[in-house]
């Protein structure tokens, strides 16, 4: 009886019955005399009886479930909420591009049931760490950081995206029950908001009531996105006195992202833009109208003139959003059309649009050095025109001077000759493609502003891309998406063969990639992801180091940098103060046991105290320049979110590339492979052997097939590549494989793969396949010895080819390469030796960028052997600077390093030096410098 009377009390506590009851009890609990609101709430409910209790607000906070695109809620990132990395955006949302949250609700780890259970942690949380071949999902229950990021765009929704925060999903009353307010409307079922009525029973009137005005306020304020932390509140509203309202005041310091949300509310005029914007406007004015008459004036023609300023603003800064959901719709409906005529298309007549943006936000491309350089290492694209049904528009982000021009007029025409072996059947191709620059690119010169944005601005290169594919089959392949690659297809009305900026930016980060190797079950590093705050990261670092004493450096990649800026390691062992004690102890219980023992959690407690200092001493960021301190690194980290992973178990570890096309029909092919070179540190790729060589082809295949599958299954289309890191353990002495990295663009060894299969007439073994689900890894196996072993191959085939293979790098740079013309650096390198040969299909191709700074240069070296092909690189790097070099000018340059790295490859031993003393007195002194 007592209990059903408790009950009663907490259902219905302004029942005068109930509280006469409580009256004769002997406890010291008060209940609060509660009055009824005039502002009724959205829905409310009735007990038994009759007595109404006020509920809240029976819509959710998501918009309606009719959108033609497909919901990723359980992708959704559980570190600061980013509304673009949670859905597609839905065409109610005509706000941005960007669109609504979901629902805050645990995402599913497809993982959990592989993991042992764990005995209780002393530190606070649920960090959950891999050990083994897959890395699970973070927990969800992870405590965020609300620092800002930058976004993409500038609308204040944007801003409040950055600092949301994704409530926890534990009733734990050491939690903040955060509760998201989206668009004024709060979910009443977010595990937030009943976690906080859970414990708050007897104050939960006086929260309600607060709750309501925060809501009004935010909603008429047009405030897209605010986190109430649930125990300021608890705090807050029971103070109130009854029939008060709260104050802005009292609002905002509830409120988690107070500064962006304050800056709102601050705005003039903002309280018009809400729901009944107009009727607010129009009482304001109509008040001003009565005071001016009782003031015996005439109401000023400013107060209708300032109302008429206001709509046209809020209808000018409305368009951008309208046509960005336009760009999305259309977007969708021509994706469509492609897929539906796609094995047409293929086959036919086509212009193929190359557009290589960098389209990444706006505080990334900032931090690219020679941003338009950097997006024009990519004109192998114009080997598209192999296919002689394709012709290739390329957008370049430089105005190319005449010599360029003409160099690749005259690279191109090499077609007819590689083919026949003589250099006299050069033909002109320059009606099959175009090299275009839209005019734009100098009128925004502080703006860092993506190739994409500055055609967009280009309506003259706009109007003549029409022109040229008019009543032809077309359609753009882009670089890192970016949302005005959907305004340009708009403008040109054709479709993109890739991924829509959302879904790029969702899976294309470090936390993203993990997601979907975690759905496609293929193995990964041990480590943690969607990292966002301090505490969050020393708890997870902790654990993973005490469950994988073996490992001895972790890796930290923050979640939106590119090209090894964002990354940082750590030799975190070898630093440890106890970590003598901790192998000790970790050898004498066994990995089984050590799971279970006390000394682990002893351990975890004490690692858990060093890693802040440690960490503090001995992190190595791989950008100094950019990260000069820890400090610096860290708030970056935390701000944009992040990866924690382990280094591999091995002193020779190999990085490989695999790009992978996921055609409009859902096909999985690979379309190029290659083992990276690391001139510049193991974090850092500045070129690839083509083909790769390091992992058996038939576990490779069976690995990509399964993230494209994934990928595939998220929405994901167009070309991506992965990479891996491959290396042997050194306790099984077995080979693994590890996927590390995603990114959805086509990519710079695509782009080099292209240009090496133009020049040799697609007489180089790229590593390219269809990729089907596999059979069994034997009958992958013997499909791909059949391919290789030419005695196999069946009468049909065509006849076999002679291999070859290429080292490739669009990242060479010397700062002398200035200080002399393309044209004589040509000429002094034919004198010496390097060139191609047309009749046996090998030898060096330059890729030229630009003749302004002329400080970087791409190069690609072809051969039958890969230790042959390799030492010609060397070669050719040390006789380009010879040429460009006096010896008191040596110039800044990465050739050393290059060639430094070549011969670590090679291992070359201090007789086969001597040796080659002997027959290349150049070549030794190129291994040496």
């Amino acid at each position: 009886q007592q209990v059903e009377m408790d009950i009663k009390i907490m259902l219905d506590p302004e029942n005068m019955e109930n509280k006469a009851a409580l009256k004769h009890q002997n406890d010291e609990t008060r209940l609060p005399l509660l009055t009824k609101k005039k502002s009724a709430p959205l829905c409310s409910q009735k007990t038994g009886k009759g007595h109404p209790v006020a509920t809240l607000w029976g819509f959710p906070a998501f918009p309606p479930l009719d959108s033609p695109l497909l919901l990723l809620g359980e992708d959704t990132p559980k570190g600061a909420v980013s509304l673009t990395g949670q859905r597609l955006i839905l065409p109610a949302a005509k706000r941005t591009l960007q669109t609504p949250p979901v629902v805050p609700k645990a995402a599913p780890s497809h993982e959990l049931h592989r993991q042992p259970k764990k005995s209780a942690e002393p530190i606070s949380g649920t960090s959950s760490s891999s050990k083994g071949n897959i890395a699970p999902l973070p927990p969800s229950s992870s405590v965020v950081s609300t620092r800002k990021s930058k976004p993409v765009w500038t609308y204040p929704a944007q801003q409040l995206e950055s600092e949301g925060q994704i409530p926890s999903q534990m009733q734990d009353p050491r939690l903040d029950w955060d509760i998201v307010v989206c668009h004024g409307t709060v979910d009443q079922k977010a595990p937030g908001f009943l976690a906080l009525k859970q414990h708050h029973p007897l104050s939960w009137g006086s929260i309600v009531a607060f709750l309501e005005h925060a809501e009004k306020l935010l909603k008429d304020s047009s405030v897209p996105l605010a986190t109430i932390s649930g125990r300021k509140l608890a705090r807050v509203a029971p103070d109130l006195k009854l029939n008060e309202n709260p104050t802005k005041s009292a609002v905002l310091s509830v409120i988690k992202n107070q500064s962006a949300v304050e800056k709102i509310l601050n705005r003039p005029g903002r309280r018009s833009e809400g729901g009944g914007g107009a009727e607010v406007a129009a009482t304001k004015i109509q008040r001003a109208w009565r005071r001016q008459r009782a003031a015996g004036q005439r109401a000023p023609g400013g107060i209708g003139a300032a109302w008429r300023s206001r709509s046209h603003t809020a209808r000018v800064t409305n368009a951008p959003r309208e046509s960005r959901h336009r760009h999305l719709e259309n977007f969708c409906s021509r994706a469509k059309h492609l897929a539906a005529n796609w094995n047409r298309i293929r086959t036919s007549r086509r212009t193929i649009i190359h557009i290589p943006s960098l389209g990444y936000s706006q505080h990334i491309r900032e931090h690219i050095p020679d941003l338009a350089v950097q997006q024009n290492m990519q004109m192998g694209r114009l080997c598209d025109i192999l296919d002689a049904n394709v012709d290739v528009i390329y957008i370049c982000p430089l105005a190319l001077s005449e010599e360029l021009l003409h160099y690749y007029n005259k690279l191109l025409g090499l077609q007819a000759a590689v083919r026949s072996g003589n250099p006299e059947d050069m033909g002109d191709l320059q009606d099959r493609f175009r090299i275009l620059t839209p005019e734009a690119i100098n009128s925004f010169p502080q703006h860092h502003m993506c190739l994409a944005t500055q055609l967009k601005y280009s309506p003259k290169t706009v109007q003549r891309i029409q022109v040229l594919i008019q009543s032809r089959d077309a359609y753009v392949v882009g670089g890192v998406p970016h949302a005005d690659d959907l305004a340009v297809a708009d403008m040109l009305d054709v479709p993109v063969l890739g991924s829509g900026p959302e879904v790029a930016q969702l899976y294309s980060t470090k936390s993203g990639s993990k997601r979907i190797f975690a759905s496609a079950c293929v193995p990964t590093p041990p480590g943690e992801a969607d990292i966002h705050s301090r505490e969050q990261m020393i708890r997870a670092l902790s654990q993973l180091v005490v469950d994988n004493v073996e490992v001895q450096r972790w890796v930290l990649k923050v979640n939106d940098e590119c090209g090894g800026n964002g990354t940082a390691y750590c030799d975190v062992i070898s630093h440890l103060e106890c970590s003598h004690q901790l192998l000790k102890e970790w050898q004498s219980h066994g990995p089984e046991m050590w799971r279970k023992s006390q000394a682990r959690e002893l351990a975890l407690v004490k690692i858990s105290q060093e890693l802040p200092g440690l960490l503090a001493q001995h992190v190595q960021p791989v950008n100094e320049k950019r990260f000069p301190t820890w400090e610096k690194f860290l708030q970056t980290f935390l701000t944009q979110g992040g990866v924690i992973e382990a280094f591999p178990l091995s002193s020779t570890v190999t990085n490989l590339t695999v790009d992978l096309l996921i055609e409009p029909t859902g096909e999985i092919s690979i379309v190029a492979s290659g083992d990276q070179l690391h001139a510049e540190g193991p974090f850092r790729c500045s070129g690839t052997t083509i083909p790769q060589r390091s992992v058996d082809p038939a576990v490779l295949n069976s690995l990509c097939w399964k993230i494209g599958d994934a990928c595939r299954s998220k929405g994901v289309l167009g070309y991506l590549s992965v990479d891996f890191v491959a290396f042997t353990h050194p306790q099984t002495k077995e080979q693994q494989v590890w996927a590390t990295d995603l990114d959805l663009c086509y990519s710079d060894q695509l782009a080099l793969t292209q240009l090496v299969s133009y020049v040799t007439d697609g007489n180089v073994d790229c590593g390219s396949s269809p990729l089907e689900a596999p059979p069994g890894s034997q009958a992958v196996k013997s499909q791909w010895i059949q391919r290789e072993g030419t005695e196999t191959v069946s009468i049909e085939m065509p006849p076999p080819r002679s291999p070859r293979c290429a080292v490739a790098s669009s990242q060479l740079r010397h700062s002398n390469l200035s200080r002399t013309s393309y044209s004589l650096l040509l000429q002094r390198c034919k004198a010496r030796g390097v060139g191609f040969d047309l009749q046996e299909k090998q030898g060096t191709v330059f890729i030229l960028y630009e003749d302004q700074k002329r400080h970087r240069l791409g190069m690609i070296t072809i051969g039958e052997d890969l230790q042959g092909v390799l030492l010609t690189f060397a070669r050719n790097l040390f006789i380009i600077h010879q040429e460009i070099s006096a010896p008191n000018m040596q110039g800044e340059t990465n050739f050393k390093m290059a060639i430094q790295d070549i011969e670590a490859i090679l291992g070359v031993t201090a007789e086969n030096k001597l040796k080659l003393e002997e027959e290349q007195p150049w070549e030794a002194d190129a291994l040496k410098e």
